[in-house]
């Protein structure tokens, strides 16, 4: 058998260890390959989660900014809370006031009417030539106008109260003694309303419930004077009160709604039996 020579020997195996060789780039070409690809896919993940983790900080700024709004809010609310408390419990006072002034006003009417008992009443007989025959009566500061079948004389609210008020000012009593003596000269025994009047705007505060409460206690007012005051009969006399019921003028201005708030002295054709 022939020798073989390392030369052979090389000849030989060279084919085999190359072959091996490039079967073992190919699967480290794919490992690579592979790896590239698992690489790039962590990426993108990695990408996802920075992505996501940056929209969680956006939404978690975005609620922390509600949150703070929900808070300023509910501290707004707390306020609002407190103030309509003490608004209700000023109201709660002032109703407690208006109601003790009703019953007030209440017994003063019913005494009212029960010293016009005492005295003998009022009895309304007819007149009917009470328009023909009655002159025109003439009475400084005052309106004084014909409504029909009587005769209404103006008392300016402003000339004798406050504004809302029922008090009397001072010097208004003189005003009411001249008209009283006016209406002794020319309608001694006449039937006398005393009927109080307000404007249309609705009242906020203070002692009465409504405009009605507030006109019949000016007109009580005025009443008192006449009866403690004038020479005119106590039964010639009555009162009302008629609120905002009966504009002279329209309410739409403001020199309309001082001339609504007054206190009339009517005067009818019927006579009061003594």
């Amino acid at each position: 058998m022939p020798r073989l020579t390392w030369a052979r020997w090389l000849g030989l195996l060279a084919p085999v260890f190359f072959a091996g060789c490039a079967d073992n780039a190919l699967v480290l070409q794919g490992q690579v390959q592979r790896l590239q690809q698992e690489h790039m896919a962590l990426a993108r993940q990695n990408q996802e989660i920075q992505g996501r983790a940056a929209s969680m900080d956006r939404d978690n700024q975005e609620l922390g900014a509600m949150l703070a709004q929900s808070r300023q809010r509910s501290k707004v609310l707390d306020e609002q809370l407190a103030a309509l408390r003490e608004q209700l419990g000023s109201v709660t006072s002032q109703l407690a006031q208006a109601r003790d002034q009703k019953q007030s006003t209440e017994s003063r009417v019913q005494a009212l009417q029960a010293s016009m008992q005492r005295r003998g009443g009022v009895t309304i007989t007819p007149n009917n030539s009470f328009l023909e025959t009655l002159p025109a009566a003439n009475i400084p500061e005052v309106q004084v106008r014909r409504d029909g079948d009587v005769i209404r004389i103006e008392l300016p609210g402003s000339r004798l109260f406050d504004f809302a008020g029922a008090r009397l000012r001072p010097g208004s009593n003189r005003l009411i003694m001249d008209v009283a003596a006016e209406i002794m000269r020319a309608y001694p025994e006449q039937i006398i309303g005393v009927e109080g009047h307000t404007d249309s705007d609705a009242l906020h505060g203070g002692p009465w419930r409504d405009n009605h409460e507030l006109s019949i206690a000016r007109a009580t007012a005025v009443y008192d004077v006449l009866v403690n005051q004038s020479q005119i009969n106590p039964a010639q006399l009555f009162l009302a009160g008629h609120g905002p019921n009966h504009p002279v003028v329209s309410n739409a201005t403001p020199a309309g709604k001082d001339r609504n708030r007054r206190v009339e002295l009517v005067i009818y054709p019927e006579h009061a039996t003594r």
